[in-house]
């Protein structure tokens, strides 16, 4: 992986989401490197270079974040505070990936800086226009996509 090119940063405890995933990046033709947390804490410790991911060259911040809200050891809403709380870590864009479409998780994963929230399982649309957040960070885009719950505020 050459230092320029950008991660993405799946926190997924499912095998079955992972491939998901990784089947809808192809299918979009994104060719960045994917690494995949399996739970929480690892999320955080990615984020934060802890431990294992202290080698920022080896464990670069990600250009964007899928995050499960239901997985072990500290849930999706524990690292988008996390995350919320660290001026290092609050720009980086959060896509929700999850099985719930219950609104209150909605407006929790949105008051806590989320960008969009997506129904799983990715689809090759829904994954080509969250990547618009990655490359039109300055502009007001519209992440509303297939899969997808509505437009989220860019703040």
């Amino acid at each position: 992986m050459s230092a320029s090119e950008p991660v993405i940063l799946l926190a997924e405890d499912d095998d079955n989401d992972v491939f998901f995933m990784r089947r809808a990046l192809q299918k979009a033709e994104i060719n960045h490197s994917l690494r995949v947390a399996r739970n929480g804490q690892d999320a955080v410790d990615y984020l934060e270079g802890a431990g294992e991911f202290a080698d920022r060259v080896r464990h670069p911040l990600p250009a964007i974040m899928f995050l499960d809200l239901k997985m072990p050891f500290l849930d999706g809403f524990d690292v988008l505070r996390r995350m919320h709380s660290q001026s290092s870590l609050k720009n980086i864009p959060v896509v929700v990936l999850t099985s719930s479409s219950e609104d209150r998780d909605r407006r929790k994963a949105t008051e806590l800086g989320a960008k969009a929230y997506c129904i799983k399982p990715p689809a090759t649309d829904m994954v080509r226009e969250m990547m618009r957040l990655v490359y039109e960070r300055g502009e007001n885009v519209d992440v509303s996509a297939p899969g997808c719950l509505g437009k989220l505020s860019d703040d």
